[in-house]
C-alpha cells in the first residue's frame, strides 16, 4: 500500500497517514478506569463479527482477537504503542466487541504468574 510522502519525495509504503494520537481521540488511557495489563488477554464477542462501520485500526484488532491475543501483541500487530492498544481495545469492550479476560495474579498480587509471561514471550517470539 502506499501513501503520498508528506516531504514530496514520493510515495511512502506501508506508512501510517493519521497520527498515532488521532486513533483514540487524544486518549492515552482506556475507558471507565479499566486497569489493563499488557498481559491481559481479548477475544472477539458474538457482536464482533459487525466491524463494517468501524476505523481500520478498530476493525483489525477485532479481527486479531479471532484467537485470544494480549493487548501486548495488539500493540505489536498495529504498530502502535501499548497505550493506544489498551485504549482501542477499551472502546471495544464499551461496544460490545470484544471480551476481556484479566490474567490470574500471583500471590500477594504482586504482578502476573510466571507462565503467564512465559506464555506471553513463546507468542512475541513467534511473531
Amino acid at each position: 500500500m502506499e501513501y503520498p510522502d508528506p516531504d514530496g519525495a514520493g510515495p511512502v509504503r506501508g506508512g501510517r497517514v493519521v497520527p498515532v494520537y488521532a486513533l483514540t481521540g487524544g486518549r492515552t488511557r482506556s475507558g471507565a478506569g479499566r486497569d489493563m495489563p499488557v498481559e491481559t488477554l481479548v477475544t472477539v464477542t458474538s457482536a464482533g463479527g459487525r466491524t463494517n462501520d468501524l476505523q481500520l485500526e478498530y476493525r483489525t484488532t477485532v479481527e486479531l482477537a479471532a484467537r485470544p491475543i494480549s493487548i501486548v501483541e495488539i500493540g505489536a500487530a498495529l504498530g502502535v504503542p501499548v497505550g493506544v492498544a489498551r485504549v482501542l481495545v477499551s472502546d471495544l469492550v464499551d461496544a460490545g466487541h470484544l471480551a476481556v479476560h484479566l490474567p490470574p495474579q500471583t500471590v500477594g498480587g504482586g504482578g502476573p504468574a510466571p507462565q503467564i509471561l512465559e506464555r506471553l514471550l513463546e507468542g512475541l517470539r513467534a511473531r
